[in-house]
């Protein structure tokens, strides 16, 4: 295999880096179709999961971990650019104070409701207007955990490829599928197949979680952090179910209570998984 060729990027003012640099905003991350994602650890998972980056960029004195060889090696042979640079240039691209080896750019992947294949899985969660990045990459990273498919996100959520979200999810967002819909199109989506919508909540019909049998395909729909499920999906939903709150807070965490929801469910599901 001929070797890839490296550019070499010291400047900040580089175009290239330019480019990379502004996929830290929303509207950038719109226009190149291309969202980043930092470390070797998650890089490496990426590529173990069939993703290649578009955009490859290492520091000069990490070149030589087998890793990051074959991450050179793999975006060379994709056509992508491979960059050599500086843990400076690193830090200033991804903002962290203790950078890591390397960074990349990956394509923005289709998140069309019609893609999920609800069967591939016996769990999914639902968040509905979901405004922290970091609650999200922590879900994914948990459906990653319990073998969850993955996340549809409803409505005005945060954008799943910010790269808050990707460094929360701690690769998860390369192995777990995530799609974007309104929500009369994923009950549309829903009603079109098999699937239990179970809400968490807090109204009339709820019942305690760990009285609700969960069957699969569970769909667990989860509400905003702040406001949570509203009124009329809750109607929605087959069963609403409540996690008891026996201290002086009257709610979690969304990311904590979805993965308290998730694992109960996996026991039923598979009780060896849990045991």
């Amino acid at each position: 295999m001929r070797p890839p060729l490296v550019h070499d990027i010291t400047s900040a003012a580089n175009p290239v880096f330019k480019t990379l640099k502004s996929l830290a905003d929303k509207k950038a991350r719109r226009e190149h179709r291309l969202f980043l994602a930092e470390g070797l650890r998650v890089c490496t998972e990426a590529l173990e999961a069939g993703r290649t980056p578009a955009y490859l960029i290492y520091a000069e004195d990490a070149q030589g971990h087998p890793l990051t060889r074959a991450l050179i090696d793999a975006t060379g042979e994709a056509r992508g650019m491979v960059i050599r640079s500086t843990r400076d240039l690193l830090h200033r691209l991804t903002g962290k104070d203790n950078p890591g080896a390397v960074a990349a750019a990956y394509a923005i992947p289709d998140t069309s409701l019609a893609l999920i294949d609800r069967g591939t899985a016996p769990l999914w969660v639902v968040a509905e207007n979901l405004k922290d990045p970091g609650n999200l990459g922590t879900m994914l990273r948990t459906c990653d955990a319990v073998g969850a498919g993955g996340v549809i996100l409803l409505d005005q959520c945060c954008d799943p490829f910010s790269l808050e979200a990707v460094r929360a999810s701690m690769g998860a967002l390369f192995t777990r599928k995530v799609a974007q819909a309104s929500g009369d199109e994923f009950l549309a989506w829903l009603s079109s197949g098999p699937g239990q919508l179970v809400g968490a909540a807090l109204d009339g019909r709820t019942v305690d979680y760990r009285a609700h049998a969960f069957s699969a395909p569970t769909f667990l729909f989860m509400g905003n952090e702040q406001s949570g499920l509203p009124a009329d999906y809750a109607q929605a939903c087959d069963a609403l179910v409540r996690l008891p709150m026996l201290g002086t807070a009257d709610s979690l965490n969304v990311a904590v209570a979805t993965a308290v929801l998730l694992y109960r469910a996996l026991d039923q599901m598979d009780p060896l998984a849990t045991g």
